[in-house]
């Protein structure tokens, strides 16, 4: 019987080595573990490190000791290994191959030669939303296959989606409706360059791994639909979805590796207590009274997902002078 079979919970948090976690990391980190460790379940800790140009080498194992550091766990992960690995996901290209392999005999797999210019020069999504993949971008992309084929171009591989709505129930968020052909659109499955894409290597692994629900910020919430669509084409079980807000910076914009945002590693070297900082994000998800120190451990048995607000959680001023304030 596979993990997670018979009603189990399994969990997973899988950070992008692209950097040093910051503090909304370091948030959603604690939300899978506590959702995890409440219900008695399994803990899953994979690596993301599909993009290899973007993948920080030294944030590989790092990110795994600020987690730890944190005064989080897991039953499985790259560095403790287990039943369904390996953890990390540039290791796993064979499954995704199998997978693709799959979506090809379905006929559902097309060549695409747009670049992101031009599908932006194209896109029928309305303004002001991420461009969508549809009829529209087929046929611009049939009028200049021929030509980029000449020139040698690689194409990306896009899953082809069919009429159709997608519904499921969001753990936090509620109920979601999409139309799969205008608000999801063809999907890319592996980049021009050859990586694998996200939405391809989530969905193959999420279920080779078992995971019964995916806590995860709600940034992430548009690609629920299109992975369902590749779990359905797939024949694999999805897991349920939480999609929990996010923790924004003082000018409300959410915090970004790239920006240097407030990072774990950084308070870490500033001598700043793990308690304190989880002190800081179980007040801003109202599972303490107010500021104050806390282990992640102590938080465990009274953790309700459903007492989470349900917007996001700004970090004022107030808080940051709090955070480096020796205890």
């Amino acid at each position: 019987m596979m993990p997670g079979a018979g009603g189990a919970y399994r969990g997973r948090y899988a950070p992008s080595p692209s950097g040093w976690l910051h503090l909304g990391n370091a948030r959603t980190a604690l939300l899978a573990w506590l959702r995890a460790r409440s219900r008695g379940g399994v803990l899953v800790l994979r690596v993301d490190d599909l993009d290899g140009p973007r993948t920080l080498p030294e944030a590989v194992d790092g990110n795994l000791r600020e987690l730890a550091w944190l005064g989080l766990d897991w039953d499985e992960g790259p560095d403790i290994g287990g039943p369904l690995g390996p953890y990390r996901q540039s290791e796993r290209g064979e499954r995704y191959a199998a997978a693709l392999a799959v979506l090809q005999r379905q006929g559902r797999i097309v060549p695409c030669y747009l670049s992101r210019r031009e599908l932006h020069e194209v896109a029928s999504a309305p303004h002001g939303r991420e461009a969508v993949y549809g009829p529209v971008e087929r046929r611009a992309n049939a009028r200049l296959a021929e030509r980029k084929r000449a020139e040698g171009k690689t194409p990306s591989l896009r899953f082809r989606v069919e009429p159709g709505a997608v519904v499921f129930e969001d753990v936090v968020a509620g109920p979601r409706r999409a139309r799969a052909e205008i608000d999801v659109g063809d999907i890319v499955v592996r980049r021009a360059d050859g990586l694998w894409a996200y939405q391809l290597a989530t969905v193959v692994d999420d279920a080779s791994m078992a995971v019964s629900e995916v806590v995860r910020g709600d940034d992430l919430l548009p690609s629920t639909s299109a992975q369902l669509l590749l779990y359905r084409a797939l024949g694999l079980a999805p897991p349920a979805f939480a999609h929990v807000p996010l923790l924004l910076d003082e000018r409300g914009e959410r915090l970004a590796k790239r920006r240097g945002s407030l990072t774990l590693r950084a308070l870490r070297e500033a001598g700043v207590r793990p308690e304190r900082v989880v002190g800081l994000l179980a007040a801003g998800l109202g599972l303490t009274g107010g500021l104050e120190e806390v282990a992640a451990g102590e938080l465990v048995a009274d953790f309700d997902l459903a007492r989470i607000p349900r917007a996001p959680t700004r970090l004022g001023a107030e808080e940051r002078t709090w955070l480096v304030q020796r205890a």
